[in-house]
């Protein structure tokens, strides 16, 4: 039975309801959810500056053996480097750069090719350190607690502006995950801590699981990551759970960018486990009606948070 897709005359007040709600929810939640980031990261600076003596002791053993501390040393130049700029200004091998964001050394690399590297690095990372953010080092001088602090939260808010936008979409999917949780255990359904090693047809009626990758595609297969996974209290004639996608947004434009993921999502596992396979989208926040007319169209329905109650459409 369709739930929203086969209702545009719904859509408009739908999308306006929800382009509130969104707000309304940034502007109590945002600054929160940004503030408590750039606390844990001002923490993640200090700890830089004492591996590193406060960039005193900035060299390539120190960036061999702590890879991840490049994305903040990234912020402690004038200007800030994003990651392209400084692999292109290094001249450094762009493999190498994403793995030591990540926290590693590429395995594969020559032990002589990772020395150039990192003296590569190390060289414009020294050169363009701001010395007005760190005056100790142009005072060779120990840096004050006030000192170093102050250096600390510049920098922490370097990266959160980088990242901003990861932020509060991380915040918003979790309040998604949060709703869904509160909403299915109300209906007495169980969390599961979904066993890798089983498929995702083999959870239980009445138990629900978060991130789970599904094996999709024919012939040739690809794993595909759900966000929820519903094993009704009464399965589905086919025995197959409903999958759901949290989808959030905070402007129309990047809605549009990225509606083709689900629709390939949606076909990879149809492909699968047939047209009866029910696959529906979370919505919150800023989706137009050229995005729902478009998910509509490839067969996909929706929910939205704040009419959250329409599960009980499709048996939930």
């Amino acid at each position: 039975m369709p739930i929203n897709a086969d209702k545009p005359h719904l859509w408009k007040a739908d999308i306006a309801a929800f382009v509130d709600l969104y707000n309304d929810w940034f502007m109590r939640f945002g600054p929160k959810a940004y503030r408590d980031t750039r606390m844990t990261t001002t923490d993640r600076v200090q700890a830089a500056l004492r591996v590193t003596s406060d960039l005193a002791a900035l060299n390539p053993t120190i960036l061999r053996e702590h890879p991840s501390l490049l994305p903040v040393l990234r912020m402690c130049t004038a200007p800030p480097l994003a990651r392209d700029r400084l692999t292109g200004l290094a001249y450094a091998n762009k493999n190498l750069i994403q793995s030591m964001e990540g926290g590693k050394i590429p395995p594969r690399m020559t032990a002589a090719e990772l020395v150039e590297q990192l003296q590569s690095i190390t060289r414009i990372l020294h050169r363009l350190i701001d010395l007005e953010l760190f005056p100790w080092l142009k005072q060779k001088k120990r840096p004050t607690d006030i000192e170093r602090y102050r250096a600390s939260t510049i920098v922490a808010d370097r990266l959160c502006g980088a990242i901003s936008d990861p932020i509060i979409r991380n915040a918003q999917e979790q309040r998604q995950f949060d709703r869904i949780t509160k909403y299915l255990r109300q209906r007495g359904y169980m969390q599961a801590h979904h066993n890798p090693s089983m498929t995702f047809m083999e959870m239980q009626s009445g138990s629900f699981a978060f991130r789970v990758n599904v094996v999709a595609g024919a012939p040739r297969t690809v794993n595909v990551p759900v966000d929820v996974v519903i094993q009704p209290h009464k399965p589905q004639p086919s025995g197959l759970p409903i999958l759901i996608e949290a989808k959030s947004a905070g402007d129309f434009t990047n809605t549009n960018k990225r509606r083709k993921e689900e629709a390939t999502k949606a076909k990879q596992l149809r492909a699968r486990y047939g047209e009866g396979l029910q696959y529906i989208l979370f919505l919150s926040g800023y989706f137009d009606a050229g995005y729902l007319g478009y998910e509509a169209a490839e067969g996909i329905d929706w929910v939205w948070e704040h009419r959250i109650e329409d599960l009980e459409l499709i048996g939930i």
